[in-house]
């Protein structure tokens, strides 16, 4: 608790006398921005080291052969390298997981990435989107671009993907929960389990609460106030950032764990699953990874006839480590001369991702920055979120975000034999001299629920760090295409509803012409077209992005059983959104932090029935 104590009188104290004493607004905006700079720089050194605080068990992956030293915790004296159970990937459903198994077994957690405590890129509100357009090597994100031609990020650091995403936080349907088979009951005890720690709520921005009233006012009722449920009609969600703009993520969980029976490993790269081939059953024995400098390392299952490893790596990297460990379509894994352990078709297949459409609305005044904090649930089978403000500073404009910049997803609007390295260049001149004003509105976004279009993910090679290729097929089914059409009808309504056209004061733009700006804004390599507002059928196919909520590639009773485990092997399951056959939800990061939860009790019930306390 060292690094919260250090932390929040510093915030809580000074920013609140500050507010209270009404001297803070009066402030220069420049100085203002140095205090809570200042603020944030103290907020990271507080965590710099969080292996000495709250969390002792994390190690940096090149310590697992390093004998603990007389200055270690103890948690790592009794440190061996067999364990009851080995979860693979510390991300949104691996870390409540690893917390609740460690009740009562040893478990090592294996995360690629390094933590979020002091990566301020993670840690704020105001720079949500540095991580996603960061490509380097040590990003908190990882961007891979599908087939389709969309851009898309996986997560990599402890945390998962609650580092890197918008924050919203929403459980899904009762009907939902239903359909999948899960207890009810161990539901909603789970829910309140991650809700309690890192989960609050949101104070709605002006930009929000116009987007709220009109959504009422074109019918998207009732008002359902603030609520975790997913309700038809129009709601205030949850969030992970706290009123400072302080995100908590899924690693912030980890702190509920046993510290005797958890260590932790970040840097930690899993290159396969070690499988025992010996009996009737391939048999999961342990896992080959590499740390940080490269060096590989190995990591067993003990002896006993319940040791689980338990792959969580996500819907990208499940799959491909699987594929990687020799459970996959055998045609495909001799072609990269992967030993096949189990020849199964449907790894990596049924890949699906809600397909998202935004359009772009100018204001004339500066907007308070806001991710998603109310949405319109639909009979129509959209959702309907807003976000506003522009982040990170004045000329956030200018900011080069690499190959996810707009000067190349723009490339495709122009014809191949004309892309030159000087028609880049002119558009990035036509990008820095663009108004600041023309960044001074907001968005408004419709997410198709329940897509039925799919597709899949293969291996390219044999490198775990490279992504595998991804297909998600959008629009590919025409049910898909029209609800999209639906819901940009629905958001045409809401631009000209009075609550929200009074707030955004944009009465001398027409919506064709918002459209097409939108056509311009939105970076995909998919190419567009002249004439995209004269059908809508057309806009959606060409201004598709990704709102980060895909899923599949190990689908329940086709990869794994009911209870997640591999079919055809012994003692390895998956669990998180690889199993999804749709995303729960308006967001699902709520519902895969419960599974976590829910199956970590689960799995304690099943082995040890009363004793096991939870």
């Amino acid at each position: 608790m060292v690094a919260e104590t250090v932390k929040r009188p510093l915030i809580e104290g000074e920013a609140e006398n500050a507010q209270n004493a009404g001297w803070l607004e009066k402030l220069p905006a420049c100085y203002i921005q140095k205090i809570f700079k200042q603020l944030e720089n103290n907020f990271l050194a507080a965590y710099e080291h969080p292996g000495q605080y709250r969390y002792p068990f994390i190690r940096p992956a090149s310590s697992f052969t390093q004998p603990p030293s007389a200055a270690a915790s103890r948690s790592w004296r009794g440190a061996s390298k067999t364990y009851d159970y080995i979860i693979i990937g510390g991300g949104t459903a691996g870390c409540p997981l690893a917390a609740t198994l460690s009740q009562n077994f040893s478990v090592l957690l294996l995360e690629r990435g390094g933590t979020p405590f002091a990566n301020g890129n993670v840690s704020f509100l105001q720079n949500f989107h540095i991580s996603l357009a960061d490509t380097s090597q040590t990003s908190a994100s990882q961007v891979f671009i599908s087939t389709d031609g969309v851009f898309n990020s996986r997560a990599r650091i402890l945390g998962g993907g609650t580092c890197i995403n918008a924050g919203f936080y929403t459980r899904a349907s009762s009907s939902y929960i239903k359909r999948v088979g899960w207890d009810t009951k161990l539901v909603n005890e789970s829910y309140p389990w991650v809700e309690n720690q890192i989960v609050h709520r949101p104070e709605l921005v002006p930009w929000q609460r116009a987007f709220r009233d009109g959504l009422i006012e074109v019918g998207i009722s009732p008002f359902n106030g603030f609520t975790y449920d997913h309700l038809y009609g129009t709601k205030i969600g949850g969030t992970i950032f706290d009123r400072f703009g302080r995100r908590h993520t899924a690693a912030e969980l980890l702190a509920s764990a046993n510290p005797d029976n958890l260590h932790v490993l970040v840097h930690a790269t899993v290159q396969r699953i070690v499988f025992d081939k010996t009996g009737k059953r391939p048999r999961a024995v342990g896992v080959v990874f590499k740390d940080e400098n490269g060096k590989q390392h190995k990591a067993f299952l003990l002896k006993r006839p319940r040791s689980e490893i338990i792959v969580s790596s996500g819907a990208i990297g499940s799959p491909q480590l699987l594929l990687l460990s020799g459970i996959g379509p055998k045609a495909d894994l001799e072609k990269l001369n992967i030993s096949v352990v189990l020849d199964n078709e449907f790894v990596g297949k049924g890949m699906a991702d809600n397909p998202l459409n935004t359009i772009y609305i100018p204001t004339n005044r500066h907007i308070k920055q806001s991710l998603i904090q109310v949405v319109g649930i639909t009979k129509l089978g959209v959702y309907i979120e807003a976000s506003s403000g522009f982040g990170q500073s004045m000329d956030s404009i200018h900011w080069n975000n690499g190959i996810v910049s707009a000067e190349i997803g723009q490339l495709s609007t122009i014809p191949p034999k004309q892309r030159s390295h000087e028609a880049v260049q002119e558009y990035i001149k036509r990008k820095r001299n663009i108004p600041h004003e023309a960044f001074m509105g907001g968005f408004i976004l419709e997410k198709i629920a329940w897509p039925l279009s799919t597709g899949q993910l293969s291996l390219l090679n044999t490198n775990v760090d490279d992504n595998p290729s991804v297909t998600f097929n959008y629009f590919n089914h025409p049910y898909d295409v029209a609800r999209c059409v639906d819901g940009i009808r629905l958001t045409e309504k809401i631009l000209k509803s009075k609550h929200f056209k009074n707030y955004t004061q944009c009465d001398k733009e027409t919506v064709e012409k918002i459209l097409n700006m939108s056509v311009h804004a939105n970076v995909n390599l998919i190419p567009k077209h002249t004439n995209d507002t004269k059908s809508l059928e057309q806009f959606c196919k060409d201004t598709v992005i990704t709102i980060w909520h895909y899923h599949g590639g190990c689908h329940v009773g086709k990869v794994v059983s009911h209870d997640y485990k591999v079919l055809g092997v012994e003692r390895l399951r998956v669990i998180d959104g690889s199993t999804f056959a749709g995303s729960p939800g308006t967001n699902p990061q709520a519902t895969v932090m419960m599974m976590g939860r829910y199956m970590g009790v689960k799995i304690l019930r099943e082995r040890l029935g009363k004793a096991a306390g939870v």
